[in-house]
């Protein structure tokens, strides 16, 4: 009899905006990313996203001179991309795509150009943390 395993699934969901939120942000943003990477090397499927003012950090982490740099680095491919009208309304959708990440729209959202869904991650078995 062949052993089945469950593989955990996880979306991580950052919240924190990289302006004006000071050592807090950088905080949930790092926690976000230690999670991230702690869930990954333990076997998990994990989902990173980007919504709200968070949208902004994906223009900021990408520099190696960011605190976050490495830790953003060992956990990159984890990423799903970040919300699309969230992108628009706080300015980040030209940085989130100059950084190659995936605008996500699969919430239809009255009045914006999507946002994710985040009934979809749960319906499809993702516990999600926000940060």
């Amino acid at each position: 009899m062949s052993e089945t395993t469950n593989k955990q699934k996880v979306a991580i969901v950052v919240l924190s905006d990289p302006k004006g939120g000071g050592d807090e942000a950088l905080g949930r943003l790092f926690n976000a990313l230690a999670a991230a990477y702690d869930f990954q090397v333990n076997g998990a499927d994990v989902k990173l996203q980007f919504q709200g003012a968070g949208t902004r950090w994906l223009g900021e982490v990408i520099r190696p001179d960011h605190p976050a740099y490495a830790l953003f680095q060992a956990v990159k491919e984890t990423v799903a991309g970040a919300s699309c009208g969230c992108a628009e309304v706080f300015g980040a959708t030209e940085s989130v795509k100059r950084s190659g990440f995936e605008l996500i729209s699969d919430n239809p959202v009255p009045g914006t150009t999507g946002l994710p869904s985040l009934a979809r991650l749960l319906n499809d078995g993702y516990q999600v943390l926000t940060f």
